[in-house]
């Protein structure tokens, strides 16, 4: 060891002695962080140069260390301690799964309370009465299409009652027990109901095939069948009142058992196949509310005003035609009296004509003129012109139908004038 301080003590002192004013420097110089811009003074504040060959020297291992050490503890933590994981994930999964239970049932509550709120609503305005039912059951083969609700005879039901919902029909009720009934719907080959096309006014039978679509069977040949027009109830069948709707017809095709027939396939109203809430139809009566019921009752008073007026006006005229019995002909009916009769053509009134027509008269000489036979004198007279009185009196013109009938001169045939040869007719 001392030969080597003896032989490189110089060296070794110049070191000393350099590095020694390089600290001494590294202490009095500090970096300041002036900005680019330089208007801007100096910071008198900056870090002295030893702290930051300080922080140059020890920052890289450091780091290194602490990166080591970050790196293990995460190997550790992810790789060898996971003694707890699986029950926490499983724990986690039961989380999951509870909460889409969850939030499956809030939107099968949320879709039934949209579904409800509806029927309810279709419930109040429905003209008949009817019972909400729900659909907890369905028939055991393909072929039976038949359903069950939870509603029964405790309820008010019977069979052949009409089921529906606010889209449409569904079937009718055919077996009843307590609190149970069962549904046969409508598109069971063994059901039917009359209905009728809204736009060609046509009547048929709705019945249900084997492949479970409903068709309208017994129809001719009509060009003015055309897709998508609707289908309502006719009413006809005693069961679905009339005007409820069935659905739109899909499309037209022939009877393959008979010719000039077509059989009318029609796309259903109501959702047939995935039922949950239906309405039984109870009473055929019609209810209405009291705004419906002030209506009408307002309505009947203006009838009954309207009917008093007309029997007021009925009555006086049974007073006018009482005081005018001559306008009436008692072997007439009403509409035919000639007071009511409109049929009747209209006569203008003739002038009477006087009972001794001269030549002064007015359209005298219109009417014809018969000459006057001379009297015969009798037997044993004179032959004078005077008559006898046992002469018969002179015969008088013929007169017309329409003329009154003359009154005859009650004077004696001896207090006349004598007969003249001018004829009787002119005086």
């Amino acid at each position: 060891m001392e030969p080597f301080l003896t032989r490189y003590r110089n060296i070794l002192v110049l070191l000393v002695m350099l590095v020694a004013q390089i600290l001494g420097l590294a202490v009095q110089v500090r970096r300041s962080s002036a900005s680019g811009n330089t208007l801007d003074p100096p910071d008198r504040s900056g870090v002295r140069l030893i702290r930051l060959w300080a922080n140059w020297v020890v920052s890289p291992p450091e780091r290194a260390i602490h990166g080591s050490r970050m790196g293990a503890m995460g190997v550790w933590q992810n790789y060898f301690d996971l003694r707890h994981t699986r029950e926490q994930n499983r724990e986690l999964q039961q989380e999951v799964d509870r909460l889409r239970l969850e939030q499956a049932a809030l939107l099968e509550d949320a879709k039934q309370g949209q579904r409800l709120q509806a029927m309810l609503g279709f419930q109040q305005k429905y003209l008949y009465a009817t019972v909400a039912a729900q659909v907890f059951g369905s028939s055991g083969t393909d072929q039976s299409r038949v359903f069950y609700i939870d509603k029964g005879s405790a309820d008010k039901l019977d069979r052949d009652m009409a089921v529906i919902t606010p889209d449409g029909i569904v079937g009718k009720v055919r077996d009843v027990f307590t609190h149970s009934a069962q549904v046969l719907a409508i598109n069971d080959p063994t059901s039917g109901a009359g209905v009728i096309l809204e736009n060609t006014r046509t009547r048929g039978i709705l019945r249900g095939n084997a492949a479970g679509e409903l068709e309208i069977v017994n129809l001719l040949a009509d060009q003015r069948i055309k897709p998508g027009e609707p289908v309502l109830t006719a009413g006809g069948d005693q069961i679905f009142p009339r005007g409820l709707p069935v659905g739109v017809v899909d499309r037209v095709v022939k009877d393959p058992d008979r010719d000039s027939f077509i059989l009318v396939m029609v796309k259903p109203a109501a959702l047939l196949y995935g039922l949950d809430e239906v309405l039984v139809i109870t009473d055929t009566e019609p209810r209405f509310s009291p705004q419906q019921e002030k209506d009408l009752a307002d309505t009947e008073s203006e009838k009954g005003a309207e009917a008093d007026e007309l029997k007021e006006q009925k009555k006086a005229s049974a007073i006018m035609a009482e005081r005018l019995p001559g306008l009436i002909d008692p072997n007439l009916p009403a509409d035919k009296q000639p007071l009511n009769d409109s049929s009747l053509p209209t006569i203008p009134p003739r002038q009477p004509l006087p009972v001794h027509p001269d030549r002064f008269t007015a359209g005298a000489a219109d009417q014809p003129v018969k000459p006057a036979k001379p009297k015969t004198p009798d037997a044993g007279a004179g032959t004078g012109t005077e008559a006898s009185p046992s002469a018969k009196p002179v015969s008088k013109p013929a007169q017309n139908p329409e003329q009154p009938a003359a009154t005859p001169d009650a004077r004696p045939e001896s207090t006349q004038p004598p007969a003249s040869t001018k004829p009787e007719g002119i005086l």
